[in-house]
């Protein structure tokens, strides 16, 4: 696992005794559904789901406020390094991007 982020939230999981299961999105990017329940969790704001330091969405140039649910589906299925890590699926209902100590204490405790 390269991404630090991962690594810092898979080590907070284990200290909590969390059952996790480790996907690398690079090689395996999230289902649909998930990206559907990230697009309506963050529909304020759909560029949180973006990993916008990462080359892969600086090389892009484009207005994501411009780009249908689709478009932004396809494009996040087409390149995992576009995606926000982690990206946590919570009890199949939930998704939680990026490593937020203070976000994940209330999510799960």
């Amino acid at each position: 696992m390269k991404c630090s982020s991962c690594r810092k939230a898979a080590k907070w999981l284990e200290s909590k005794d969390f059952q996790f299961k480790l996907i690398d999105i690079l090689k395996e990017p999230p289902l649909v559904n998930y990206l559907n329940i990230a697009l309506e969790q963050y529909s304020n704001d759909k560029k949180r789901i973006f990993n916008t330091r990462g080359k892969a969405f600086k090389a892009l140039n484009i207005d994501i406020y411009d780009l249908s649910r689709e478009e932004i589906i396809q494009l996040l299925l087409s390149d995992g390094k576009l995606i926000k890590r982690p990206f946590l699926v919570y009890k199949e209902e939930k998704v939680i991007l990026g490593f937020n100590e203070i976000e994940y204490v209330k999510q799960f405790m």
